[in-house]
């Protein structure tokens, strides 16, 4: 069992490559169609997408809690 100070991490480790996974799809599907090769060419391009997103999300996500937070009137 991960210890729980770690949740931070792990939830955005997960969300980002869920996230990065269907988003790189989708995009290289969108440049090249079904070509030959295409999930070697997603899947390369989202490993890359998933090292940019982790770090990404591991900064923005408290960004955003706080600010959608104040949006919503929820205390924290």
């Amino acid at each position: 069992m991960i210890p729980a100070r770690y949740f931070r991490y792990v939830f955005a480790l997960l969300l980002s490559g869920m996230m990065s996974f269907l988003v790189s799809g989708l995009a290289t599907y969108r440049a090249l169609g079904a070509v030959d090769g295409f999930v070697a060419i997603w899947l390369s391009s989202w490993l890359f997408a998933w090292a940019v997103a982790f770090p990404t999300a591991v900064v923005a996500a408290p960004i955003a809690r706080r600010a959608a937070m104040r949006m919503c009137g929820v205390d924290e």
